[in-house]
């Protein structure tokens, strides 16, 4: 099969996994951090579901890299969705039971998950041009639009399905995921086929040569534009998830529904990935640092109006939280494509899952620094002190423009 028919395939499998790993993965996000809530009455706890599940994907970022090196995509990929099934059962017992360290095991492993979803996007440009690598990427982002619009909203009626079964209202969304990231897994090992890394790689991989973690890493500070590139994605993410996370929170104040609290995270969920072709086709057009420094406006944009916004203020909320996902769009596709290009080729698939670990990290720490700020402050406060690391982002791609 051609390489450009082989892509072709490749970029629809990988979407289609996307549409039902990203229904497990929206509709859990909100659930997850209002069950903690609920279980420890703490909001300032109520972080750690978010921060556990993003650990996860954190701890996997390396493994699934490694199963991409010695077996390719379908092994790593298919990897992950199985421990997002576990962690979805897990999830389900713990929030079930109330037993809080069994919840976090449980959003810990469908971390697992993400970690996959996020390598995926990797997996669209193995094949790839450096003319069309960003919108290769953007079209597999884009394929967890349809899921992750959807998961939110599927909060009411898989709570009433739990609630049917005698399970607290809350678990709901984890059979959700339990059910699609089953359906994810079956796409990946069916139709993945010839496996996009094995076909690109076969003449490293034929030479046996393997590259660490620490060697890439090593090459990535040594490469001012990679090392801007992870740095952008890092920040990003981080931005995003402090703030999305806590949003259901502050809105959970003054007894929102969680109809409407869905209806919000959809619209933020929108952001993230209905524009991602337009992103990573503006990416290939105008330059990676160029399409970043876009996205730093429209997260600072976003953080000014969500931080501004009454907590019973859904439309202004809507309005700030689709921004930020428009802007984590922005700094994922083009930094992830930035980073692709400026490293060398048998540094491709350590850097990937490198920059994964650091992306997670990152999101990891703000996500628990957000309940903490919430918790002690409020949510005006969280929203300023996201924008300080988005402006020194913002800094950082002026000085790399001007050495360019």
């Amino acid at each position: 099969m051609p390489n450009t028919q082989l892509q072709r395939k490749t970029v629809k499998v990988l979407a289609a996994a996307q549409i039902f790993n990203g229904i497990g993965i929206a509709g859990s996000i909100a659930a997850g951090s209002l069950l903690i809530a609920s279980i420890t009455k703490s909001e300032t706890l109520a972080g750690l579901a978010s921060t556990s599940a993003v650990l996860g994907a954190a701890a996997l970022a390396l493994p699934l890299a490694r199963l991409t090196a010695k077996g390719g995509r379908r092994l790593a990929l298919s990897t992950g969705f199985v421990a997002g099934i576990v962690g979805s059962i897990l999830a389900v017992i713990g929030g079930t039971q109330r037993i809080v360290v069994v919840m976090l095991m449980g959003t810990f492993l469908v971390g697992a998950a993400s970690a996959a979803g996020y390598q995926a996007r990797f997996a669209a440009i193995d094949l790839a041009t450096n003319q069309t690598r960003a919108k290769q990427l953007s079209i597999v982002v884009w394929g967890s639009t349809i899921g992750a619009v959807t998961g939110p909203n599927l909060m009411q009626p898989s709570g009433n399905v739990a609630e049917y079964f005698g399970l607290p209202r809350l678990v709901g969304p984890y059979m959700v995921s339990a059910t699609t990231f089953t359906l994810a897994s079956i796409v990946i090992l069916m139709f993945l086929r010839p496996d996009p890394y094995l076909v690109a790689n076969s003449q490293t991989i034929a030479t046996g040569k393997k590259v660490s973690t620490k060697q890439a890493l090593s090459h990535i500070r040594q490469n001012p534009r990679a090392l801007f590139a992870i740095i952008s994605i890092a920040i990003g993410h981080a931005t995003m998830i402090s703030v999305m996370v806590m949003t259901p929170v502050h809105m959970a104040h003054v007894d929102v529904t969680l109809s409407i609290i869905g209806l919000v995270i959809s619209v933020h969920v929108l952001g993230m990935y209905a524009f991602s072709p337009v992103v990573g086709s503006l990416s290939d057009r105008l330059g990676r640092v160029r399409v970043v420094q876009l996205g730093i406006a429209i997260l600072l944009l976003a953080a000014l109006i969500a931080g501004s916004a009454r907590a019973d203020d859904a439309y202004t909320l809507g309005v700030g939280l689709f921004l930020l996902g428009l802007g984590w769009s922005c700094t994922l596709i083009a930094g992830s494509a930035y980073l692709s290009e400026s490293v060398d080729g048998e540094f491709r698939a350590s850097s990937q899952g490198a920059s994964d670990l650091v992306m997670n990290l990152s999101g990891a720490a703000g996500g628990a620094i957000a309940g903490v700020i919430i918790g002690t402050l409020n949510y005006g406060w969280l929203c300023f002190f996201v924008a300080i690391p988005v402006s020194f982002l913002g800094l950082a791609s002026i000085r790399l423009r001007s050495h360019e």
